[in-house]
């Protein structure tokens, strides 16, 4: 099994470098989309375990909404995007122009969900595309898929495939800002990229990047 220890502290920075580049990408994307200037910054990347991982969505039995997606290619793995509810269901009444939308319970309105599948699809690409773009790996995401659950539920199912082999993942910790919110950090909304290569694919993407396993 891996070991959270096996991952140093220059490989974090060339993530959150990575996870950096994918953001100004992201944000170019969404300012597009929203028409109005989006900032998003990665403040952090760190390791956690699975228990933290839980605890950084809310804890396990807390809703969520979140995206999760599996990484084909080169370089195999998993990914999550996760926010508060309330941090969803912001971003999707800006998207939209209504502030009547809500995921406070099902059924949920058809075109929110879209565009809450669209954020997702804007920032998880961008992501994957630095990724590429710095290991020169082929990487591409699959069809995202939606959930609105707990969190327990959620991050277990992602689990299903790699728990035997690995005990942790890397969360890239992301706020996404208007320009018109700037001083306010009330405006700002905050989420977790959660990324779990395949165990196989941990070396491949720090050798392609020229970082050697004792680095």
């Amino acid at each position: 099994m891996l070991s959270i220890n096996e991952i140093s502290d220059l490989k974090l920075d060339i993530l959150k470098e990575i996870g950096n580049i994918g953001a100004g990408h992201a944000a170019t994307s969404l300012s597009a989309l929203l028409n109005r200037k989006i900032d998003m910054r990665v403040p952090g990347a760190r390791i956690v375990s699975f228990e933290e991982m839980m605890n950084l969505a809310g804890g396990a039995e807390t809703v969520v909404a979140s995206i999760f997606l599996r990484i084909e290619g080169d370089a195999p793995g998993s990914m999550f995007f996760i926010l508060s509810i309330a941090q969803a269901e912001r971003f999707v009444q800006q998207l939209l122009g209504d502030k009547s939308f809500t995921l406070a319970e099902p059924p949920y309105d058809e075109l929110g969900v879209s565009a809450f599948k669209e954020l997702g699809n804007i920032l998880s690409g961008s992501y994957l595309t630095a990724l590429s773009e710095f290991t020169k790996l082929s990487l591409y995401p699959s069809v995202p898929g939606v959930g609105i659950d707990m969190a327990g539920a959620i991050i277990s199912y992602g689990l299903l495939e790699i728990s035997q082999t690995s005990d942790f993942a890397i969360v890239i910790d992301t706020i996404l800002k208007e320009e018109d919110t700037e001083n306010n950090p009330a405006g700002d909304v905050k989420g977790h990229f959660f990324l779990l290569p395949d165990p196989e694919s941990f070396e491949i993407i720090f050798q392609s990047l020229g970082v050697t396993s004792n680095d």
